[in-house]
């Protein structure tokens, strides 16, 4: 039998701030960024992998400044 794949839960930009208890706003900085991915849904929704999310610390505030940070090669 064929092992069982997870499927992915995805979340719209305001369940992801929430989650990451951040604003909207830091959510599309760090998507701009590139340091959160995000996946288009059709022309307007904007969705993100419940599993990106955990990656972050939401207690820390400098994070949203230190994740768009990046080191010059």
């Amino acid at each position: 039998m064929a092992e069982r794949r997870a499927i992915p839960v995805y979340l719209s930009l305001e369940e992801a701030a929430e989650a990451m208890s951040v604003s909207v706003r830091t959510i599309r900085r760090w998507i701009a960024a590139g340091t959160l991915p995000a996946y288009r849904c059709g022309r307007r929704a904007i969705r993100i992998k419940l599993e990106d999310t955990g990656s972050r610390t939401p207690a820390d505030p400098r994070s949203a400044v230190l994740g768009i940070l990046r080191p010059v090669l």
